[in-house]
């Protein structure tokens, strides 16, 4: 079986992380497939991406048996080749990007996780910052998106400590957008993919983009880059479906363009 599994359905660009067995950690064939499928996840075709996990995990990171191999890539390479490429194609996708996590997220995987745009938790799934109970530190983005989400203190703690954090207090803290309970966690999260499939698909990359800036600059450089990115989405044929149909009071039906 594949690592990665990946289809196209309603435009959703849907790929699974498959190595049950392995709680779905990473390793250096998974990770490349990984790329790969978020590669085609450009195609005009998909509008929205949802990634989750097979099993009963979404992601416990990296697998550690290719660490110590000494025949494995190593950790520079590991980084560098692997997680550092994923979040960068995740973050420069021109379309959103939901995180479905479905069980246990650690490490790395729980880094995955929230350097989506969106990501949403079965109730029985966790996060964890397992990364000092083996002497490393963060990473996967995890430094960069940690401390935004949740605050300097919260992350600190999360990170030095390991501490597990379940998936309401996720939610509460900020960590995630929301949980679901378990038993309708596919659906929940399947249904929320397919609203932001159905939605101005450049619209909510541009939103995506000017959160982004808003991390490096000012507010007075805000205000430019947001004047900016206006006048591109005022551009687009879906802001003028949506004008459309506000003015003769219909549902608007947007195509992504």
């Amino acid at each position: 079986m594949p690592s990665i599994l990946f289809e196209i359905k309603d435009s959703v660009g849907f790929i699974t992380l498959n190595r049950p067995d392995k709680f779905n950690a990473f390793n250096r064939e998974m990770a490349l497939q990984m790329q790969a499928k978020l590669d085609e996840c450009k195609s005009d075709e998909i509008r929205c991406v949802y990634i989750t996990g097979a099993g009963k995990a979404f992601c416990a990171g990296q697998d550690l048996a290719e660490v110590v191999d000494p025949n494995g890539p190593g950790m520079q390479r590991i980084l560098s080749e692997h997680y550092n490429p994923i979040v960068t194609k995740i973050r420069e996708l021109e379309k959103p990007v939901v995180a479905a996590v479905n069980g246990v997220a650690a490490g790395a995987g729980a880094n995955l996780a929230i350097c989506c745009d969106i990501t949403v938790a079965a109730k029985s799934a966790s996060f964890i910052q397992a990364f000092s109970k083996i002497g490393l530190v963060p990473d996967t983005g995890g430094s960069f998106f940690l401390p935004r989400l949740i605050g300097w203190q919260k992350a600190m703690a999360l990170m030095m400590l390991g501490d597990k954090v379940p998936a309401e207090e996720a939610e509460r803290l900020g960590m995630i957008y929301k949980y679901f309970e378990d038993g309708n966690f596919a659906e929940t999260s399947l249904k929320l993919a397919a609203t932001l499939a159905a939605m101005p698909t450049k619209a909510l990359y541009l939103i995506k983009k000017e959160l982004q800036w808003s991390s490096t600059h000012t507010v007075y450089e805000q205000l430019q880059n947001e004047d900016k990115l206006q006048q591109r989405a005022a551009q687009t044929d879906d802001y003028k479906e949506g004008v459309a149909a506000f003015l003769e009071k219909r549902q608007p039906v947007f195509k992504g363009k």
